[in-house]
């Protein structure tokens, strides 16, 4: 194996002819990312929509997460679907418990998730506060109605080069 002069911005390694270097050490100190996408979408699977419903809406609304639309077996805000277990996309199966953390855009709007998610059937699972990924991590966790682990993280002071990403087809 022949060693890389260069590391990516993500740690991984820079191709030198046919060969690659070891994959880096990398931890959360990574500060800057270019890349577009990595997820489409994520479909989370519950027993109960009906509280689900609710749970997403109340944190959404503190977090400024429009639900983008539904019907009687499934809803979506962003790139998240949810869908009871008799929906078609479910094929009758439960997703298990994840881990998905959203955006806050400051620290108040962790607070608020924090507090909206407590009042909708949320179970506390770590207070607002920093954390120690890197200097700035501020997070709340909740459990939601079927065991997931949701997060609200404000990274802190930052400069994003777009608001969003805007797909058009």
């Amino acid at each position: 194996m022949q060693c890389c002069s260069e590391r990516s911005t993500l740690g991984g390694c820079v191709a030198l002819g046919d060969d690659y270097d070891e994959p880096a050490e990398v931890g959360m100190e990574t500060q800057e990312l270019q890349r577009g996408r990595l997820i489409d979408h994520v479909q989370l699977v519950v027993k109960d929509l009906t509280a689900s419903r609710r749970f997403y809406e109340a944190v959404f609304e503190v977090l400024g997460v429009p639900i983008g639309g539904e019907t009687d077996d499934y809803f979506w805000a962003d790139e998240l679907f949810i869908s009871s277990a008799d929906s078609e996309a479910a094929r009758g199966r439960l997703t298990g418990r994840h881990h998905l953390a959203f955006q806050a855009a400051d620290r108040a709007a962790v607070d608020a998730f924090h507090k909206a998610a407590l009042q909708n059937g949320g179970i506390d699972n770590g207070p607002p506060g920093e954390r120690s990924y890197h200097p700035g991590y501020y997070a709340a966790f909740v459990l939601d109605p079927d065991g997931n682990n949701i997060e609200a993280v404000y990274h802190g002071e930052a400069k994003r080069s777009a608001a969003s990403v805007l797909i058009t087809f």
